[in-house]
């Protein structure tokens, strides 16, 4: 309306439509509202961890979160989680969480930190019995639910582990891991073989097939070199006489083997122990054992892939961890006398302080 034709009448504000007329505050509840129907949805899939590395912005958590499909619409989760008080730095840590998992649930694991409390340690070499029994010390795990978790088929099947796996054994890959408190075992035994998983390098596939191996016959040979190597250069010498001996048609007569048939450590494999029947045992039977011994590091898992290149068959372990490698019967021979002298002369020095 032109100014001359304002003049001398009176003009009324006009009236907004009601929906226009909404009040900040209850604008912000019918935004909330919307906000939570957006991230209500259960839990679709099986929990996965997610890693919220030290010093990690809010921006930074929800990018690791939707690149794990645990929340769709990442800038609406965003403001979700700023209306409800979560900003600034998180605390890190890993957190297990389901394929869209419950916003609400979400905010309160990040914001509490649930799941950056509890610690487990795994060292190498550990058989599947062992690392249960280190659950449920340091994380109160029951033992047989673990047990029952890495030996379930349909559990091993969906964790992608070799067809040929009968069990989770040398895939519960040993190092430190932080975990929720009072995780459940069969999520347990997901963190540690996807730890596994994330260890194993594209390019050891192709390393595989030029040594006619398959990845469950790897990790096999790696676990008997674990429990055979205390001094780490000997561990690329250990597996080239085990990969001779198999090239060879040798039987490998692993003593770790023979222990592991027992079912238990023991403090020294004795000629009575070499005839326990099973499978494991490497003294009676050619070829590897039907599946890993125990659980190896990546630097056995390396020295399984890329032995050294020497033609030793045999070796034998002297006081201090070392090996003597050999390539010919009567040197090996030769060594375990040299060996023998060892221990003798050792038992023979007086004890220290007298």
């Amino acid at each position: 309306m032109r100014n001359a034709e304002l003049k001398g009448k009176v003009v009324r504000p006009v009236k907004l439509p009601l929906i226009l007329r909404i009040p900040h505050s209850a604008f912000r509840i019918l935004l909330a509202g919307a906000l939570i129907a957006a991230g209500c949805a259960g839990p679709a899939g099986e929990s996965v961890p997610v890693t919220i590395p030290p010093g990690a912005t809010l921006e930074a958590a929800v990018d690791s979160l939707a690149a794990h499909d645990i929340v769709e619409h990442g800038g609406l989760f965003t403001l979700y989680a700023r209306l409800h008080g979560l900003r600034g730095s998180l605390k890190s840590g890993v957190y297990l969480l389901a394929p869209r998992t419950p916003w609400g649930d979400v905010v309160d694991a990040l914001e509490r930190g649930r799941g950056v409390e509890a610690r487990l340690v795994v060292p190498e070499g550990l058989t599947l019995a062992e690392v249960a029994a280190s659950a449920r010390a340091q994380l109160g795990v029951p033992r047989d639910s673990f047990l029952a978790a890495a030996r379930d088929p349909e559990l091993i099947r969906g964790l992608g582990l070799p067809g040929d796996a009968r069990s989770a054994e040398g895939y519960l890959f040993p190092t430190t891991y932080l975990v929720p408190l009072h995780i459940h075992a069969r999520d347990l035994v997901r963190v540690m073989t996807r730890e596994f998983a994330a260890q194993w390098q594209p390019e050891w596939e192709a390393r595989l097939d030029s040594l006619h191996l398959t990845r469950h016959a790897l990790v096999t040979l790696a676990s008997i070199i674990e429990a055979e190597v205390r001094y780490d250069p000997d561990r690329p010498y250990v597996s080239a006489v085990y990969h001779n001996r198999l090239a060879r048609g040798m039987r490998l007569e692993a003593d770790p083997t023979v222990a592991y048939a027992y079912g238990r450590r023991l403090r020294r494999v004795w000629e009575k122990n070499l005839a326990i029947r099973s499978p494991y045992n490497t003294y009676q039977r050619t070829g590897l054992p039907p599946g890993p011994i125990g659980q190896p590091g990546r630097a056995s898992l390396v020295a399984a892939l890329y032995p050294a290149v020497v033609p030793f068959q045999y070796f034998v372990a002297q006081p201090d961890g070392k090996h003597i490698f050999s390539t010919t019967y009567a040197e090996h021979l030769a060594a375990i006398r040299a060996v023998k002298r060892q221990r003798t002369e050792a038992r023979a020095q007086p004890a220290p302080g007298r």
